[in-house]
């Protein structure tokens, strides 16, 4: 089970982002480890620059979207909700076609604020993004 609350069922985690930028984007949680979440998402006509390749905004959404629901998925979800803090994130390498999948990892679990780090890679696992996400935990 890990750092997670409890067991995940990673379809159902794909269907909360019905209706959001994360549906919009085609944004899917594929993996789910003892301390990471991977997710993956197109490199379209959604989520590319005017020159052809991915927008940085698009990566950034993809890191901030993992984190979060990594997040959420540690805490009671009953009495606290996760939201982004702060995000750093540094652009590497372009990609103009296929996916590009985010694996973020936990580097602090504490009672207000989580760290994750988010590395992106595209299909032939060369890193194309590093992103750092903190994301504050907040009571109801």
């Amino acid at each position: 089970m890990g750092i997670w609350s409890s067991e995940i069922d990673i379809e159902k985690l794909n269907t909360l982002s019905k209706g959001s930028m994360g549906e919009f984007l085609s944004i899917e949680i594929t993996e789910i480890g003892e301390d990471f979440m991977v997710a993956k998402m197109p490199v379209d006509s959604r989520t590319k620059q005017p020159f052809g390749v991915l927008h940085g905004g698009a990566s950034v959404v993809l890191a901030e979207s993992v984190g979060s629901v990594g997040s959420n998925c540690i805490v009671d979800i009953s009495k606290f909700r996760c939201v982004g803090l702060e995000i750093n994130s540094n652009h590497l390498k372009s990609v103009s076609s296929g996916y590009v999948y985010a694996k973020a990892t936990a580097l602090h679990i504490g009672k207000t604020t989580h760290v994750w780090d988010i590395k992106i890679t595209n299909e032939e696992g060369k890193l194309i993004n590093v992103s750092r996400l903190t994301m504050a935990i907040i009571a109801y």
